[in-house]
């Protein structure tokens, strides 16, 4: 319903501004606090993660999960949509969206990831990956193409207790990445073998990061990159975000 949104005018905004700042001391409460309690009550409790002033016509960008909209300091209206400079026609609210969804490389346990290096492994890229995902299987096919490459797979079975039991089966191998590999570009029946697995945790940081779907991908400087995308676009991709 959000999405679908260009611009609503909040009834009786001086109420609600008045009934917050009289829960505080004068003088306590920043705009982007009053914005933030505000709005999660006229928006039916949604949860705000953050509020921040922009440099922009005065507007606040209210952050809420993977979307963000616009309010001015008074509350009267929302905006939902995109910011675009027009001196070089940059996307901001695009670029935000992909500076809020980083995840700094540092931050992930590359110990827990299926490691698989070609050609000199000079570059890096991370993905999470369902075994049973077609878009995943889709991705691996065109991912085979590339070279010079070390690839981190962190197994994130999220699409049923079959994928859980292919995912461990892949990091109880001996080979883990031939036989992700094999899985993955043809189809093999792995032997369903039994050791101690770091899927569970993979889970939470996957739930931490809100990776939602798969296959996601993370580059070197942290930017994320939703969806299969082709074998062009991983190259171009890792060439921009390598560290």
């Amino acid at each position: 319903m959000l999405k679908r949104l260009i611009v609503i005018v909040l009834l009786a905004p001086a109420l609600a501004l008045a009934q917050t700042q009289a829960a505080e001391p004068a003088g306590k409460l920043t705009a982007e606090t009053i914005i933030k309690r505000t709005l999660e009550g006229r928006l039916g409790g949604v949860k705000i993660d953050g509020v921040a002033k922009t440099p922009y016509l005065g507007l606040y960008e209210v952050r809420m999960g993977s979307e963000i909209l616009y309010t001015d300091e008074k509350i009267n209206h929302i905006f939902s949509g995109n910011i675009i400079d027009a001196k070089n026609m940059q996307n901001i609210t695009e670029k935000r969206l992909r500076d809020l969804s980083a995840i700094k490389w540092e931050n992930l346990p590359l110990d827990a990831a299926v490691k698989t290096v070609r050609g000199n492994g000079k570059r890096t890229l991370a993905v999470f990956s369902d075994p049973n995902c077609p878009y995943c299987k889709r991705f691996e096919k065109d991912l085979a193409k590339v070279d010079d490459v070390t690839i981190y797979t962190f197994l994130y079975p999220i699409l049923s207790q079959d994928s859980h039991d292919k995912s461990r089966a892949v990091w109880c191998s001996a080979d883990r990445s031939k036989a992700w590999s094999d899985l993955m570009l043809n189809g093999a029946v792995l032997t369903a073998t039994r050791c101690d697995t770091p899927i569970e945790k993979t889970l939470e940081l996957g739930r931490r990061y809100r990776v939602t779907g798969t296959p996601t991908l993370v580059f070197a400087n942290g930017e994320r990159v939703p969806g299969a995308i082709p074998a062009e676009q991983v190259e171009k991709l890792l060439t921009q975000n390598g560290k």
